[in-house]
């Protein structure tokens, strides 16, 4: 049998209304003083409000970080963990979607460090101490709340990440309630990355792991069974519960098994035209698995039955057909759009976005089928034309 190492968080809460229970969690470590780091309108929706009128009756002191951008830029971090240094916080907790709490990983180490974040990009070079960290997801989507990554826009708008067992929180809190107002959009958008999440865990031909795989298969199937309901119904706390659930599921096994081209496709998306990470990866997606097709075929026809509850299997060429007809099918009842003309894309853009995800090589070093130059900007001219299959060049 392959040998591998699992990590995942020591503590895990998954209840409706846990959030409200955060400021028990923080007296196990003692904290007197917590930094939330969490976004305007996160705040603005009510959504901290529990938890911080915990923190506050049990005496806790508050310090609130709610500047939040997406695909979080390096001056956020820096200014997020200067609060923290100079406020005296000893402890983060942070509510919100991945960018807060990728942002709340980040202030937990730098400040209980003396390392500079430029210097921790990459795997394994943040080996120091962090405070006490509590995530709870707004979205299900990201599996940050059970991640060792964070990812940080830099000032050159590329996409870094910190990789780091120093990243895993203490607490991964998953209240389902906080997930009802979320709009169809986001919804949709993080949904479909928290199953980009599984699906490339479980075909990456680095780093497969017995655990991951059926985390991920776990995963994929609460993920199918849902998005559609709760993209049509946001109040539908079933389904909402377990959409979150297969998104937490989705993170620990890429946490594990790690993501590859799609991800690595979407960064420039994101990073260049201030796109959402899922709407990034939900747009590349079907390209993705096209070209990957022939080296992933066996794991794609797997996937067919797990994604189509009564599916019947047929031969693995169908088969993989089918799945990634499922996807596409799936996109497109969630809204997509069909093209990255719809986000402002171009042809005189495609260059440039295959460029920069060449720099992805953490990530496209564990995609199941070699990309290069070439047939990165031959994905990307697919997805701006909107025309399918894009399989094979």
């Amino acid at each position: 049998m392959k040998e591998f190492a699992f990590h995942t968080p020591l503590n895990i809460l998954f209840e409706a209304g846990a959030s409200s229970r955060i400021a028990g969690l923080l007296k196990d470590y003692k904290a007197s003083h917590v930094l939330l780091v969490t976004d305007k309108n996160v705040r603005a929706l009510g959504l901290t409000r529990d938890a911080e009128a915990a923190i506050a009756e049990a005496g806790i002191a508050l310090t609130v970080f709610d500047g939040i951008a997406a695909d979080p830029p390096s001056h956020s971090i820096e200014a997020a963990t200067e609060i923290c240094r100079g406020r005296g916080c000893d402890a983060v907790v942070s509510i919100g979607g991945g960018s807060a709490l990728d942002t709340a990983k980040l202030v937990a180490y730098l400040a209980k460090t003396s390392d500079k974040l430029e210097d921790i990009y990459g795997i394994g070079f943040a080996t120091g101490e962090r405070l006490p960290l509590v995530l709870v997801p707004t979205t299900a989507g990201t599996g940050s709340e059970v991640t060792p990554v964070a990812v940080v826009t830099t000032p050159t708008n590329e996409k870094k990440a910190v990789v780091s067992l120093r990243l895993i929180p203490d607490w991964a809190v998953l209240d389902p309630v906080l997930t009802l107002g979320l709009p169809p959009d986001v919804t949709a958008q993080t949904g479909i990355d928290a199953m980009v999440h599984a699906t490339e865990a479980y075909t990456g031909k680095i780093k497969k792991k017995t655990i991951s795989d059926q985390l991920a298969l776990k995963a994929l199937a609460l993920l199918a069974a849902n998005i559609r309901k709760v993209y049509a119904d946001g109040s539908d706390l079933k389904a909402r519960s377990e959409m979150l659930l297969g998104s937490m599921l989705a993170g620990m096994a890429f946490a594990n098994s790690p993501v590859a081209a799609v991800h690595a496709l979407a960064y420039p998306i994101g990073a260049l035209f201030h796109v959402s990470h899922g709407l990034s990866n939900a747009l590349i997606l079907p390209y993705v698995l096209e070209f990957n097709r022939p080296a992933a075929e066996a794991h794609y026809a797997e996937l067919s039955e797990v994604i189509q509850p009564g599916y019947r299997r047929q031969s693995k060429d169908a088969d993989a057909a089918a799945f990634i007809a499922e996807i596409r099918a799936l996109c497109r009842d969630c809204g997509v759009p069909s093209s990255l003309s719809a986000v402002g894309i171009g042809e005189g853009d495609l260059s440039g976005l295959a460029e920069d995800a060449m720099k992805q090589t953490r990530l496209l070093g564990n995609n199941p089928r070699d990309l290069d130059y070439d047939q990165a900007r031959a994905i990307y001219a697919k997805a701006l034309a909107g025309r399918g299959p894009a399989a094979g060049e």
